[in-house]
């Protein structure tokens, strides 16, 4: 059996044009090598902050069979941040937990314009899509508050079983499961 698919999305103009190195999709990687204990193959795009590209991207990720895409970028009010609407066009249930609990975790870190974010997760297919912040430090921040519950949802809804890993975090299962 091949190791469960995870998909990262940085979604940044001037990372796309190579104006900056992308620093935050290796950040969601690392982290999550730490948190589980499953051996997963990663797979990272950088694309610009565009609607169609974004809903493009998440669609391919999932048909290639990602359990889990995790997007950095894009769920600010500017003009060009669009995530949560390229989200809404392509996934079919949208998890709003999810970017309610990540605020609430910035906040409690001391970023107050953590309201200012429109994180969400949304489900395509078997798959779990999770939009966090472009910044690095956030990320940590945002997966810490959530990731608990990331693998028993992949398991509700169809995809493969990661454990993770308990020295680091531990994950959320009902007795049995």
């Amino acid at each position: 059996m091949s190791a469960p698919r995870i998909g990262i999305v940085t979604i940044s103009d001037r990372a796309s044009q190579g104006v900056y190195e992308d620093a935050s999709g290796p950040a969601i990687e690392a982290a999550l090598r730490e948190y589980l204990a499953t051996e997963c193959a990663f797979e990272r795009r950088v694309i610009a902050d565009e609607r169609a590209r974004i809903g493009a991207t998440i669609r391919e990720l999932a048909a290639n069979g990602s359990c889990l895409i995790c997007t950095t970028g894009g769920t600010g009010p500017s003009p060009r941040d669009v995530t949560p609407e390229a989200i809404r066009d392509v996934c079919h249930k949208e998890l709003p937990g999810f970017g309610e609990q990540m605020r609430t975790a910035s906040l409690a870190a001391g970023v107050p314009t953590a309201i200012l974010s429109r994180q969400t997760a949304a489900i395509i297919e078997r798959t779990l899509v999770v939009t966090l912040p472009g910044k690095p430090a956030s990320i940590r921040v945002c997966l810490d508050a959530v990731f608990p519950a990331i693998p028993y949802c992949i398991d509700l809804i169809g995809g493969p079983r990661l454990e993770g890993n308990d020295e680091v975090v531990k994950v959320f299962r009902p007795k049995g499961k």
